[in-house]
């Protein structure tokens, strides 16, 4: 098997299983991070060399340098292959490939994996159905939109992961004082409906612009009901053979077909509107779920989808046929909080359904995986009133968001 060399961009601690399965698959593993990350335990021995950008890369100049340092990295080693491991790093791999012509997603196309007005416009213009929105370019036009819709809505950062920097408004006026509150950096956001609902998170792997393996889950506290609200996170895995389920898989595969999804790791976000009870798209990402999602994944299906994305980016670099595993059919749910104590003793779970415990200063979560799903939705319930008496503690959503 040729060797081939992958450029791993992460901006954040995060991808060590895909680093180490790419290096196990007999490739030569750079990692291009961040100066604040130098300190942080990467998986050494599965990488042959880490170069590391200045903390701040959003600015052109700082982009340029990136790009600079590279081409003087080139000149002695040889690159067949960037990867993003993180949504902030898929416009940074995007601008990395047109520039030195890598195969992958371009720019075009990385738009609609991280800019949500890029994502709503594409969804509409291929008849999907999202939440009503504006840009925030023409005073006129963000006007009409706020008088044709019902309050509340959503003022969203257009680039940004998660709940960050979202703000809820309930008249015109707050609108208009929060919009021009934004000053120079409006053209950055939109303005959203916000209409209750379920929420739900698609997790997929996508080969030849089709979706191979997908796990369907629910949000019981959705990420911004938990950084607005100081709650507890948690999500469990859906009926594998329910209506909604089914309608998810489907949807999500027009989204990614939509979007120009070619191979790769993603994570979508839908609601169902409690008003008619029909399904919406969010948003997505060609990345591998985060806040531990991925483990919840694994707990159901036994397919870890850093280890297959990592696989499956391989067997595509090399022109070879991916073969996914065979999937488990379990069901898991995923409960995380801020803890007041530093090392919360979590030994006082002791069911045995647990799969998985996090090991994280202030923090306290579990992984529960069944054969039964009502005993998960027990579980969670059980444990969110154990956290919330003993351990839970609650902080503000960061403006913007930190390594």
């Amino acid at each position: 098997m040729s060797q081939l060399s992958f450029l791993c961009i992460s901006t954040f601690f995060k991808g060590e299983p895909f680093l180490k399965a790419c290096k196990e698959l007999g490739n030569t593993v750079y990692l291009l991070t961040v100066e604040k990350l130098r300190n942080h335990p990467w998986p050494h021995e599965a990488i042959d060399e880490i170069f590391y950008l200045p903390n701040e890369l959003n600015s052109s100049e700082n982009l340029d340098i990136m790009l600079k340092g590279l081409a003087h990295v080139m000149r002695s080693r040889r690159i067949d292959r960037v990867v993003a491991l993180d949504d902030f790093d898929v416009e940074k791999a995007a601008l990395v490939r047109e520039t030195f012509r890598f195969d992958g997603m371009g720019l075009t196309t990385s738009r609609y994996f991280r800019d949500k007005l890029a994502m709503r416009i594409r969804a509409q213009s291929a008849g999907i159905r999202v939440p009503a929105f504006s840009p925030l370019f023409h005073d006129e036009s963000i006007t009409e939109f706020l008088r044709s819709t019902e309050a509340p809505w959503l003022i969203k950062p257009r680039s940004e992961a998660s709940a960050t920097g979202i703000r809820k408004v309930h008249s015109l006026d707050e609108a208009w004082q929060a919009i021009h509150a934004l000053g120079e950096l409006r053209h950055n956001y939109l303005i959203e409906q916000f209409k209750p609902g379920k929420v739900y998170h698609v997790d997929s792997l996508s080969l030849d612009c089709t979706v191979i393996f997908t796990r369907c889950s629910q949000y019981l506290a959705t990420p911004m009901e938990v950084a607005h609200g100081g709650g507890v996170f948690r999500t469990m895995v859906m009926p594998h053979d329910g209506l909604e389920t089914l309608a998810l898989q489907q949807l999500n595969q027009q989204v990614l077909k939509a979007f120009g999804m070619r191979y790769s790791a993603s994570h979508s976000e839908y609601i169902k509107g409690d008003h008619d009870g029909e399904l919406y798209f969010l948003e997505t990402s060609s990345r591998v779920g985060g806040a531990h999602i991925a483990e919840m994944v694994e707990a159901a299906s036994g397919i870890n989808l850093w280890r297959e994305w990592a696989r499956l980016e391989s067997a595509v670099a090399r022109n070879l046929p991916y073969h996914l595993p065979d999937e488990q059919y379990h069901y898991a749910g995923l409960i995380v909080s801020l803890a007041r104590q530093e090392w919360p003793d979590q030994s006082v779970f002791t069911e045995p359904e647990i799969w998985w415990r996090m090991h994280k200063e202030h923090h306290v979560g579990l992984i529960v995986r069944s054969g039964d799903r009502n005993r998960i939705q027990q579980l969670l319930d059980d444990y969110i009133q154990r956290i919330f008496t003993e351990f839970h503690a609650s902080a503000p959503v960061p403006d913007r968001p930190t390594n």
